[in-house]
């Protein structure tokens, strides 16, 4: 029982570089994406704060949609590449794979304000959430954070989602 209680006290020892630093979060802000393309359309944007990130949430109607989210020095607009201003230390470029419309053209989605499609004040990562379109059966998203920090993304069924959840800190 000693020599286990032995091995236990090691392997709590374990140096600080073995060990996730913040909230036991093990992301990265290297890009990251899914290739399926949807039939579904966006719906809705919403925000929430959570203990260690920060999570913006993209509602689609239909099945899940595929993903590019990756850091840029300036998130475009889609199709005139145009660039979209962003307040914040670093800025990610959220393209989800689903139009927000329908198949006459009609918007799914309309934002009361492009340039702030969420209320992230008082958000810890957050600082903005900016529409950049929906061109050629994607949708395409800024989102304005504090600094180049770690992320996530991944999708949920039953209603369909999109989440990205950006850490507070490394």
């Amino acid at each position: 029982m000693l020599a286990c209680l032995a091995a236990a006290v090691g392997l709590s020892t374990l140096p600080a570089a073995a060990t996730p630093s913040y909230c036991g979060l093990a992301w990265g802000s290297l890009d990251k994406s899914s290739p399926n393309y949807s039939s579904g359309v966006v719906r809705d944007v919403r925000a929430g704060r959570h203990d260690c990130y920060d999570r913006l949430v993209i509602d689609l109607s239909g099945p899940q949609a595929g993903y590019r989210v990756g850091y840029v020095g300036t998130v475009t607009q889609d199709g005139s590449g145009a660039g979209v201003p962003l307040r914040g230390g670093a800025f990610l470029q959220v393209t989800v794979l689903a139009p927000a419309h329908d198949d006459a053209g009609a918007s799914t989605y309309l934002p009361g304000s492009r340039s702030d499609l969420v209320n992230v004040n008082g958000y810890q990562t957050f600082r903005q959430v900016a529409w950049a379109g929906s061109f050629e059966g994607q949708t395409t998203l800024g989102l304005g954070v504090r600094a180049r920090l770690p992320f996530r993304v991944f999708t949920l069924e039953g209603p369909a989602r999109v989440v990205i959840d950006v850490a507070h800190y490394w």
